[in-house]
């Protein structure tokens, strides 16, 4: 199933994209697409999409997913992307958090926040937690994941590396975290070590990979946080990005109002998002 939240900000309704690429109201059924709704999905089984009320118009998209509660990050985490960066390829995970306060739709506007010189971009797969993860095994991993989405985990690169202390300040600006457009779940992604990724400038291709080259995969993820911090239903991970970014360029490229970003993962969906200037 593809599960969104459409509506204003704040207001948003739960619903799921049927077969035509219609959205149906799922307010019926689920209070929100988030908690217990997707920690058990018992209530999908034998759900007759076609019988729910179709949405009209061109609502707004939400957010994928209600009530995060962590926004955690994978950094480094592609090999190809770690040596544009100058960096090497990290003997754990590097993790660190996204404030969940720069959640917003898929296709909202980012604001660029003031000062900002070096704003970013960067196409991630984020991972949605199901059931209650603490302690599991690689092998059992994905069993605790509801789902997956889209991210554009934004970033400002001066006030992450070059205003001391740890990432957090550079990642975490409001606006700084589109998610969507659509939870997909599970059972739709054979193998989420195999999706395609891809991000667009003012319609110039900046990045063009593949998560077949991340070196820490889902599954490995999901057990080794784990282990660390109970993982609780709408959590989100988002798990590295493919090389491309502008900070990665020789000189770097850096985001300015008015552009345009558009971004995409095979099977997932896309986003599509206008930089603006803070007021």
């Amino acid at each position: 199933m593809k599960l969104l939240r459409y509506g204003p900000l704040g207001s948003e309704k739960p619903g799921v994209l049927d077969k035509d690429g219609q959205i149906r109201d799922l307010s019926g059924v689920i209070a929100d697409v988030g908690g217990d709704a997707i920690s058990d999905m018992g209530w999908a089984k034998g759900l007759d999409i076609d019988s729910l009320p179709v949405v009209g118009g061109s609502p707004r998209l939400g957010a994928c997913v209600a009530g995060t509660g962590k926004f955690i990050c994978i950094g480094l985490n592609y090999a190809d992307h770690a040596a544009e960066t100058g960096a090497t390829v990290p003997p754990e995970p590097v993790i660190f958090m996204k404030a969940t306060s720069a959640i917003v739709g898929p296709n909202d506007d980012v604001v660029i926040p003031r000062g900002s010189e070096a704003t970013d971009w960067e196409v991630e797969l984020g991972v949605v937690i199901g059931r209650q993860a603490k302690y599991v095994s690689e092998a059992d991993a994905l069993e605790h994941v509801a789902g997956y989405c889209v991210i554009n985990d934004v970033s400002e690169r001066d006030f992450q590396t070059k205003r001391s202390g740890q990432w957090t300040k550079g990642k975490s600006c409001d606006t700084f975290g589109p998610t969507g457009p659509w939870l997909v779940t599970r059972d739709e992604v054979a193998d989420p070590q195999k999706l395609k990724m891809w991000l667009t400038v003012n319609g110039v291709t900046k990045q063009d990979g593949s998560s077949k080259t991340m070196v820490y995969g889902v599954a490995n993820v999901v057990s080794y946080l784990s282990q660390f911090m109970t993982l609780h239903s709408g959590d989100i991970i988002s798990t590295g990005t493919p090389p491309g970014v502008g900070m990665g360029f020789k000189p770097p490229q850096y985001l300015k109002a008015g552009d345009v970003v558009e971004l995409g993962i095979e099977g997932l969906g896309t986003q599509k998002q206008t930089f603006v200037a803070d007021l």
